[in-house]
């Protein structure tokens, strides 16, 4: 009884965002083929497109993306970094160390023709 008291205690504890972070399969079916325009806390403002073959595409700059668990990965030659992707319908934030990195907004194919 006193173990699982101290999980929903633990559960209860988490952020709000760690319990709704999507599963890898839900961010294959939904970054693929699509364009991502948003903004990073260390960066500022961005817009990609993530073809289904795992290339990226921006603007003068290509890159790759693969997921690795139930996380993004971003390549663009000098490693990999990997973000948790939350989605709320056409909106995705990109959790890095437990805290919201950045936001954008997902929009159909690659409207920029990157």
């Amino acid at each position: 009884m006193h173990l699982r008291l101290t999980a929903a205690a633990f559960l209860l504890a988490l952020p709000a965002f760690a319990q709704d972070l999507a599963t890898g399969d839900q961010i294959k079916g939904t970054i693929a083929g699509k364009t991502v325009q948003g903004s990073m806390i260390a960066s500022g403002a961005y817009t990609e497109f993530y073809a289904e073959d795992g290339t990226i595409k921006g603007d003068g700059y290509t890159g790759k993306w693969t997921v690795d668990g139930d996380a993004m990965c971003f390549d663009y030659g000098e490693g990999a970094s990997c973000w948790g992707v939350r989605i709320n319908g056409d909106q995705v934030a990109w959790i890095k160390d437990g805290a919201e990195d950045g936001t954008g907004t997902l929009v159909e194919g690659n409207p920029n023709n990157f």
